[in-house]
């Protein structure tokens, strides 16, 4: 394999990752079979295609903590905010001045968790152009913040 074509698939391979905005999975998928198809034929490849992988693998990984961290902070305050009135026979008790305070936290969680989903996938976004003008100019390029799942 030429040095040239080298480059241009191993550009293709971190580029094929934008495939996650065509059909679900796209990001694990075209880089897997693009790289297993060329990881043989060059050792360029095969490191590209390695942290392309690595790289959507811990981007994934970072999503589902930021899920696993709002999400039960977003249920705990829709639990809280349904029970905020509280009739018990004759006796109400009223927690308005505390609901303002559950429904500026719920918003706030959620606002930041937007927040910085939205700025993961810009980083992303960013990061895997950059990965791949890297690539086609036939440099090796590690993705900071990326978990070596493979080596």
């Amino acid at each position: 394999m030429t040095p040239a074509n080298e480059r241009t698939i191993a550009s293709v391979t971190h580029l094929s990752s934008f495939t996650q905005y065509v059909f679900p999975l796209g990001n694990f998928i075209a880089p897997i079979i693009i790289w297993s198809a060329k990881k043989n034929d060059s050792e360029f490849v095969d490191y590209n295609g390695k942290q392309i992988l690595n790289f959507q693998l811990s981007i994934f990984a970072y999503s589902a903590i930021l899920v696993l961290i709002s999400l039960p902070l977003l249920i705990y305050g829709f639990v809280d905010l349904i029970g905020t009135n509280c009739t018990f026979s004759n006796f109400e008790i009223d927690f308005n001045g505390f609901h303002n305070q559950k429904i500026t936290t719920l918003i706030g969680t959620a606002i930041v968790a937007f927040v910085l989903f939205m700025f993961l996938k810009v980083f992303e976004f960013i990061l895997i152009i950059y990965a791949a003008v890297k690539a086609s100019n036939g440099e090796h390029y590690k993705y900071p913040l990326t978990i070596p799942f493979f080596k």
